[in-house]
This record gives C-alpha cells, structure tokens and sequence, in this order.
C-alpha cells in the first residue's frame, strides 16, 4: 500500500512537470499568442460587437483568413464565433472585396478602396442598415489578409473597435526578409540556430514552422523572402532544388509571401557547362533565359534573383571587364517577361585598398545613374561600410535619381552584440530613414528616396537581413523577434515611431499591463543609444573581433587587406583618434549633396554621434558637454554599461508581470550582456589609453584586467561565421 502510494504520488509530480513544461512560455508564438482578456468590461464590449463571421468564398487565402480568426478569436475571446453565409445581422464581422461583399454594402465601399492599391484595406465599424457590423475590405485577397491582421492587432492590444475607419496600404512595394542561410543549414551571421530550410526532407515534408513562419511575416506585412545567402551556391538553381523551393513557394503563397533565390553569376559555368559567365556573351543571356523559364515552370510567381557580384570573393560582371549594369541588366532581361526583379546589392570593394571603403560603393555604382533595367532594384546598405552600430546614411541615397534604391537593413546583430544582447533596432532604422539627404531640398529624407516619392519610382523595395533560425523562440534572445517585428512594420509605414511599435510589441508578446509596458518600452528605446555607448562610441566603428566580429578588437592590424583591420578605421594616434574623411582626408564627405557635406565636413557642425567617422580629432578637443574628447570617450564608454545596468533594474523590476520562463531568459541574457559591456568599455580605454596617455578620470572604477590580457582573449566556436 505504502508503495503504491508513493509510486502515485510519483506519477502524479511527474505529470505535473510535463503538464508545466508543455505550457511553458518559450517564444514560439511570437507576438500572434491570442491571450484571453482578462477585463470582464472590454471583453464583454468584443463579444457584442463580434457574433459572427461573414465571409465569401472559399479560395486558399479565404481559408488561411478563417482559420486564424478561429485561432484568434477561441483565444482572445475565449470562445467560437460561428461563421455564417446567411443575411448580414448585428454584430457581424464582414470580410471581403467590395465585389463580394452584399451590394448594400459593397456601393459605399468602392471609393474607399480606390486608392489603396492591391494590398491595402480599409476597416469600418459602425451602423450600417441599422446594425451594428465591422466591415474589412479590400481589392484583393491578399489586402483582406493584410486587413484581417490589423484587426486582430487592435483586439490584442486592446484597442476600441467601435467607430473604426481605418485605411492603411504599404508605402513600399517590396518588403523583404533576407537569409543568408546555406544549403547545409548553417546560417551566416545568424545567431538562433541553424536554418528554417531542412533541404534533405524537402518537398516531400513541409514542417508546421514553414506556416507560422508565413503566418508571422504575413501578419507584419512582409511579402517576400530570399531563402539562400547572398554569397551564393549555385546548386539552388538546380532542377531537384527547384523542386525543393517549389514546396516552400506553394506553403507561403496563400499568405501573400513570395520566394526568391540568390544567383550566382558564375552559375552558367558550375551548373551550366558553359566556359564562361560573361554577360554579353551570346550563350549566357541565353542560359540565364532558360534557367528563368524552368524556374517560373515551377513557381509561376517566383519574385526574382539577389545578387552579390564582385564583393568578398563573389565572382560577378568585373571578371569579365564589364559594368554592374550590364551584368544587372542580363539578369533582368531574363525575369522581364515574366515579372520578376532582380535586387543588385551595392556592396560592392576593392579586392585590394586603393581608397577609402567608405567612398567605393558611391564610386562604383553614381556613374551607372540610369543604365539599369526598370525591373532592377539597386540594394544599399544603410551605411557606407557594413552594418556598423552607427554609421551616417550611406551617400549613394540621393545621388542616383534615375535608378530605384532599394534600403538594406540588418536585422540580425552581427556587429550589435549578436545573439546575447538586447538592442532594439527600430531606434537605428528610424535614424537612417529620418536623414535628409537633400536631393531636393529641406526635406528629401533616405524614407522618400527608398519608397520612391522623391524621385517618381513606381518599383520601390526593403530589405532585412533575417535573424530568424531553429531556435525555439526563433531568434535567439526573446527581444530578437522585436527587431523581426519592427523591420515589418516599418518596411509597411515608416512613418510609425519606435515607441509606437515598441507598445504594440510588448502588448501583444507579453501583456497589456501599463505598469509593465510603459517601463520595458523606455529600456527598449533606450537599448541601441546604450549599445553605441559601450562599444563604438562618437563615430568609431569596424573595431570588433577580426572574422567573427564578437567581441572588441581595436588593435586589429597587418592583416591581408587593410580595410579588414581595426587600425584603418580608427586611425588612433598620439595626436588624436578619427577617420579623416573631410578634404584633407580621404574626402568622403564629398560624395554627400553640399547642405550634408557642410553640415558633416566641418568639426564645430558635425553631429558628434558622427565626429569620428569623419574627423581626425585632437584627444584634448573640447566637446559639447565641455570635457575634453578623451574625457568623453571615458564617459560615453562608462555610461553604456551604466546603462546596461539600468536595463538590468527596470526588468527585475517587472518579474511578476512576466511568466519565469522568459523572464529568466532575459534575466541571464542582461547579465551575459553586462559582462560583455564592461569587456568592450575595458578593453577600448585600455587600447586608446596607449595612444592617448591620459588617465581614466578618478570617479571611474579602473580595469581589474590589463590591455594584454584583453588582447590574449581568443573566443572559440563562436557563432553565425
């Protein structure tokens, strides 16, 4: 008896810890968890409001449209809301195009969608014929998709529905997530697993994480993917993994999500037998044709190519003598008749230094203003050398009026502390959208370049460099999905605020609770400015850990090529510390329109967040807060790990408002990152200090490690290489 008792008592603590365990918080609903309303008043106004669902048609976005209400609604509500066909009554939600939709309805509809394009929507609640209904409308299937998200954004976040009219289309056409993730699933530059793709298991298995991959883009506006890295491997284009990304096209496609592949310019030779890939070669364009056609024999929606050419050892046009355009533009003549784009990445550099990298992009590609195809988007960078915690906008925006400039963005955190630190990125995003490049005139913003108001572009694109992997929770740290989530919506409506999308966010993968939500979004807004601080501060930049980029490494120097050392960057000396990059420098700040150059070029008006980018400056120069700029690089330095700290604070300080589980994520992650801060700040001083021969001010705490012991350390295996 007594045995038995034990062992059922056993059993009993054993499925408790399953049971727990099963509904453990991990991440992997992301911001679609559809937790109850836990307000009696609002949950009850949601429920009159919301009886039954009509909605037309039965196609496969019809379906995908049903399926997430009945996913949303059982959850937020707490209960079905039948679905109906029958006369519209009060408290229908209605959802269709306005040649759907019951011709009452439909006639005062039609001039609200005119303008919104085939992916926009309209939302309406209010009394129509006497009822009280919620109208969703849209010229296409896919708009009603884009709407029906929005919705159910308002109900998750806890918004009012009554008297709604909302009209909302996305200001780029092309918004796009980019993997660089290989055929053998190792992902570079990624830091939440290995890839999303199982290749060997394609298209025989389609895995449940392929649909709420889709599902998650969908509902933030996403509407493409590039599935293979830009440093490419031709084996894509081949017939069986046609076949492979075939399976993926047709999972994605219902939810407005399009694929595309990266090519590889010397594919005719590895995979086509040729003897050469030079673009103006009869049989070349030739095969490029015929690879499109049996692409789009599969995929007849296929989006288009990305290309990396004549960059990093990635063979392109320059091997054979001739410009980006030409080999651009033989790539688009292929994917014309069919629609699709070709996005031509910018990021293009010397094999060897002849110049400064920062002007190469903007040498390169100004003079071929015009001479692209009108289906290739040219892809910059945000800035001018490669995804830095800060750079200025990169100077090509503004200069190229007759060619659409297509933004690249980084979302995964290559050079911003990888996967262990909390940076939220929209703060950076906004600053590079929000720059004025004066094109033409006051006003003339990086946003109106790439959504293409400024210079009349019709074919207009994002780009983000993916952070999404394997991991449970998809993107490593938990605040990843935030800068997944942000890239989104912003790539939709640049015109939201960090604080805004922040809220949103919060409410939606956390909880509504204002004493919890107001706090973390402060820490949020806070986390990049903080990130700057402790590792590139004033304008430094490219002094991370050589290869691997983890880490601090300003005394990187005399390896093959300059420009992939430290040294040449930040050109620390006993004078001073700074990137000359005015006229007496390598003039960089020439390739920027005059209002810029003046404002950058001269040391009194550059903005000091951008002074060591592109001056030389004096270690005892007086800055704005009136220490010298030595004292201020110590200050700067100290602040961001002091502000890591307060990071620290403020989360403690919600524990009960957040489920153990992630919060202790996030708790040991600040820790990691705490340490890590301190790592750079230490190792950075202790470096320039050599150069500078100025003592830390006495109200610091000094490095309990010396210079030598930071540069002995060697971090193995690290992660996304």
């Amino acid at each position: 008896m007594k045995t038995s008792r034990l062992s059922f008592l056993f059993l009993i603590a054993f499925f408790t810890l399953i049971s727990s365990h099963v509904s453990a918080e991990d991440g992997y609903r992301l911001w679609q968890r559809y937790e109850r309303i836990e307000d009696s008043a609002l949950l009850k106004n949601y429920r009159q409001l919301l009886q039954e669902i009509n909605i037309p048609g039965s196609s496969p976005v019809i379906t995908v449209i049903k399926d997430e209400l009945k996913q949303a609604f059982t959850g937020i509500l707490g209960s079905n809301i039948p679905f109906s066909d029958q006369a519209v009554k009060d408290g229908t939600l209605l959802i269709g195009t306005p040649e759907n939709l019951p011709r009452n309805f439909s006639l005062n509809l039609k001039k609200q969608t005119e303008n919104i394009g085939p992916e926009g929507y309209y939302i309406f609640s209010g009394k129509v014929n006497r009822k009280n209904v919620t109208i969703i409308t849209a010229n296409t299937e896919t708009g009603l998709l884009y709407g029906t998200f929005h919705f159910l954004r308002l109900l998750q976040t806890h918004q009012p529905i009554r008297d709604l009219s909302i009209s909302s289309s996305p200001k780029i056409k092309h918004r796009i997530l980019n993997h660089w993730d290989n055929l053998d699933r190792t992902v570079e530059r990624g830091y939440s697993g290995f890839s999303l793709w199982d290749w060997h298991k394609l298209p025989g298995f389609i895995d449940q994480r392929y649909i709420d991959y889709a599902r998650a883009n969908a509902s933030i506006g996403i509407n493409g993917t590039v599935l293979t890295n830009v440093n490419a491997n031709a084996l894509v284009l081949t017939e069986d993994y046609l076949l492979k990304t075939k399976a993926l096209a047709d999972a994605f496609r219902p939810y407005g999500l399009k694929v595309y592949l990266t090519a590889r310019f010397s594919a005719p030779i590895e995979i086509g037998q040729l003897q050469t890939a030079d673009p103006l070669d009869p049989k070349v364009p030739e095969w490029w044709k015929k690879k499109v056609e049996e692409i789009y024999s599969h995929i007849p929606d296929f989006g288009g190519f990305l290309v990396k050419a004549d960059s990093e050892g990635q063979p392109g046009p320059h091997n054979y003598g001739r410009s980006q355009a030409e080999g651009a533009n033989m790539l688009a003549d292929a994917l014309a008749p069919k629609g699709g784009i070709v996005m031509w990445r910018a990021f293009v550099y010397s094999d060897e230094t002849p110049d400064d990298r920062a002007k190469q992009a903007y040498n390169e590609f100004k003079p071929l203003d015009g001479k692209f195809r009108d289906n290739v988007l040219v892809q910059v960078k945000n800035g001018a050398i490669d995804f830095q915690p800060r750079e200025p906008f990169h100077p090509l925006f503004g200069a190229m009026p007759e060619t659409p400039l297509m933004m690249e963005f980084q979302i995964t955190q290559e050079y911003l502390g990888q996967g262990t630190q909390l940076v939220y990125l929209s703060p950076l995003f906004k600053e590079v959208l929000e720059s004025d490049t004066y094109a033409k005139g006051l006003g003339s913003t990086v946003a109106k370049v790439v959504d293409g108001t400024l210079d009349q572009h019709q074919l207009t694109g994002i780009a983000g460099v993916s952070n999404i992997g394997t991991d449970r929770n998809w993107t490593g740290h938990h605040f990843g999905q935030a800068n997944w989530y942000a890239f989104g919506r912003l790539a939709w409506d640049h015109q939201l605020t960090s604080g805004e999308i922040a809220k949103e966010w919060l409410k939606m993968t956390f909880t509504n609770r204002n004493d919890f939500v107001e706090p973390v979004t402060s820490l949020m807004l806070g986390s990049h400015e903080a990130a700057v601080n402790y590792m590139t501060p004033l304008g430094l930049h490219h002094i991370m850990g050589w290869s691997h980029h983890y880490g601090p490494a300003p005394w990187i120097k005399d390896k093959h090529r300059a420009d992939w050392t430290s040294v040449y960057y930040h050109q620390a000396d006993e004078y001073g510390i700074g990137f000359d990059r005015t006229k007496t420098g390598s003039n960089a700040v020439a390739q920027y329109l005059p209002p810029v150059q003046e404002k950058f070029g001269n040391i009194e008006s550059c903005p000091e967040k951008y002074l060591l980018w592109f001056h030389h400056v004096s270690w005892d120069y007086s800055m704005e807060s009136g220490r010298t700029l030595w004292n201020e690089l110590c200050h700067r330095y100290y602040s961001g790990v002091e502000s890591v700290e307060q990071m620290q604070t403020t989360w403690a300080g919600v524990r009960e408002m957040t489920d153990p589980e992630r919060f202790r994520h996030v708790e040991s992650h600040l820790r990691i990152q705490k340490k890590e801060a301190e790592w750079w700040r230490n190792a950075c001083l202790l470096y320039f200090q050599s150069f500078s021969k100025r003592p830390v001010p006495d109200k610091y705490p000094k490095p309990e490690k010396s210079l030598e012991y930071y540069m002995s350390l060697d971090p193995k295996f690290v992660p996304g290489i």
